[in-house]
């Protein structure tokens, strides 16, 4: 986004605050500061009068048709998941030519934050437990209210989570961006063989409800210590077990495998209490889907840190190449020769490396 086309979207937010009346666009006091992403190149800013918060505006990185799609796509899917009794923000402005939308201020308190503060404490756990309990609860609520009416034409990138995504968008990311780009390794013999498979597997998992797709800890606010949901403008229809994964195996946060499983249980009971469940399915499903939420997450990082400089991810990117190792040691996945290798000699070259 050049200084021209800021300038113009500045004046946009200021025309949504006057027409929502929730301050006055011409206040000496208003003050609209931008703030940094994540690893989004959506547009954000903070809009305060005086010492108090207003609200939040995001735009697109451009004004072209793609990037315009998912401003939409967060317009839409947002009052769809607010409709439905979903906890994100609220929404106080829209202006569709430029794709500017004016939202809940949540603070700035990340469930990503608050576990890492709480981990200097021998309890931690216990400490984090309650929150977890909410969002796990939250999210059950999240994927069958929010599968209720939902609209496929709202996605703008794919309407449903299916076997062509999970090859070109996960495994295949994690040997383009990981193993080849930031490793600079050669493909293994073999390895789109057990790709195909993977995919083929997790394609059968039913998929009609609805999906985040990048339920982390960093996607989560604790806004009066409630957790509210936010980034969800790339969702659409999918499995059940492919958010609480991304949720369980998030590396920001690291949750022992022993809260992982507790949370599973949780969240099942949760689950049970709206729609049968088959407990043993579905915890291969989960694991499944964790895999490949988890070759998704490598290459996501390996991605922002090699190609977009953003460093900040660069130092998850073992952490999450040690869960993708934890999870090819199950049973389920004994026959994945080549990938478990593959993934065992990057652990080793991190290991060496500290």
């Amino acid at each position: 986004m050049n200084d021209e086309n800021e300038t113009k979207i500045l004046s946009v937010i200021h025309a949504l605050l006057q027409e929502a009346g929730i301050t006055n666009s011409i206040s000496p006091k208003l003050v609209i500061t931008k703030l940094a992403g994540d690893g989004s190149s959506r547009k954000f800013w903070r809009i305060m009068e005086g010492d108090r918060n207003i609200c939040l505006a995001v735009a697109p990185p451009r004004q072209d048709t793609l990037d315009l799609a998912e401003a939409k796509a967060a317009r839409s899917i947002g009052l769809h998941l607010l409709q439905q009794g979903v906890r994100v923000p609220d929404q106080y402005g829209w202006d569709e030519q430029y794709g500017v939308l004016l939202f809940e201020d949540l603070g700035d308190e990340k469930l990503h934050e608050y576990v890492v503060e709480k981990r200097k404490a021998d309890d931690w756990i216990g400490q984090v437990r309650a929150s977890y309990t909410a969002v796990v609860k939250k999210l059950a609520l999240m994927q069958i209210r929010g599968a209720e009416g939902f609209d496929p034409e709202w996605c703008w990138d794919s309407p449903r989570y299916d076997k062509k995504l999970m090859l070109e968008r996960e495994s295949e990311y994690f040997l383009r961006a990981f193993w080849q780009g930031y490793l600079g390794n050669e493909e293994p013999s073999g390895l789109g063989e057990e790709f195909l498979e993977l995919a083929d597997r997790s394609s059968h998992i039913p998929a009609s409800y609805f999906l985040h797709r990048d339920f982390q800890s960093r996607n989560i606010m604790l806004y009066r210590d409630e957790p509210c949901f936010i980034d969800f403008q790339g969702g659409r229809l999918g499995p059940l077990a492919y958010d609480l994964a991304s949720l369980l195996i998030d590396p920001y946060v690291g949750l022992p495998l022993d809260f992982q499983e507790e949370l599973l249980e949780l969240y099942l009971d949760q689950l049970e209490m709206v729609i049968d469940v088959d407990r043993r399915k579905f915890v291969e499903e989960y694991l499944l889907l964790a895999l490949q939420r988890n070759l998704q997450i490598v290459g996501a990082f390996s991605f922002l840190t090699k190609q977009r400089g953003k460093v900040f991810f660069a130092q998850y990117i073992g952490p999450a190449t040690a869960s993708l190792n934890t999870l090819l040691g199950g049973e389920l996945f004994s026959e994945m020769v080549v990938l478990r290798q593959t993934v065992s000699s990057a652990v080793k070259s991190f290991a060496g490396n500290k």
